[in-house]
């Protein structure tokens, strides 16, 4: 666990109320809710990067929001997530809304991963992963966005390729 996912989860330890407040976070922009100030700014760094700042606030509010007692298992990427959402549900819209989040800007992103950790509320998210994905966001070569896909359709094509076939074969 990186440093900030870390803090949080004593901070929660102590005062489960830490949670509601960076929930309650979702509800504004990334960094505009006050009373998440506490919670977050000392993992600021590099205070005049408005992106990374913004970040640590949207990662808080998602952890918080998704967070579930007992969750111990092994965190997947946001890609390797939406795949196994994708098999267990057998919804082909999560592919849509996917492609949607990796096509996201700026302005479009909070919302977009707002809705996809809400559909994979069954999954357990690796936000350290997030975080450090959601730094390089605007990097012009999409590092995180070729990850996130590159683990979605690997784990997409390694199900379906470990299936038994539905067809039957024919002997002449």
């Amino acid at each position: 666990m990186s440093g900030f996912i870390e803090w949080l989860e004593k901070l929660n330890e102590q005062d489960t109320k830490v949670r509601a407040v960076l929930r309650r976070g979702l509800a504004f922009d990334p960094g505009q809710f006050v009373h998440a100030y506490p919670y977050v700014e000392p993992f600021v760094k590099n205070e005049g990067n408005s992106w990374r700042r913004e970040m640590h606030y949207l990662v808080a509010s998602l952890w918080a929001a998704h967070w579930r007692e007992g969750r111990t298992g092994n965190p997947l990427s946001i890609g390797r997530a939406s795949a196994t959402h994708q098999l267990k549900s057998g919804s082909a819209s999560t592919e849509r809304r996917f492609i949607s989040l990796l096509d996201a800007d700026r302005d479009q992103l909070p919302h977009r991963l707002r809705q996809m950790i809400a559909l994979l509320k069954e999954q357990d998210i690796d936000f350290d992963a997030l975080l450090n994905g959601l730094l390089k966001w605007n990097d012009e070569q999409k590092p995180t966005q070729n990850t996130w896909a590159r683990d979605f359709y690997r784990t997409l094509n390694h199900a379906t390729s470990n299936q038994p076939s539905t067809e039957t074969e024919t002997t002449e």
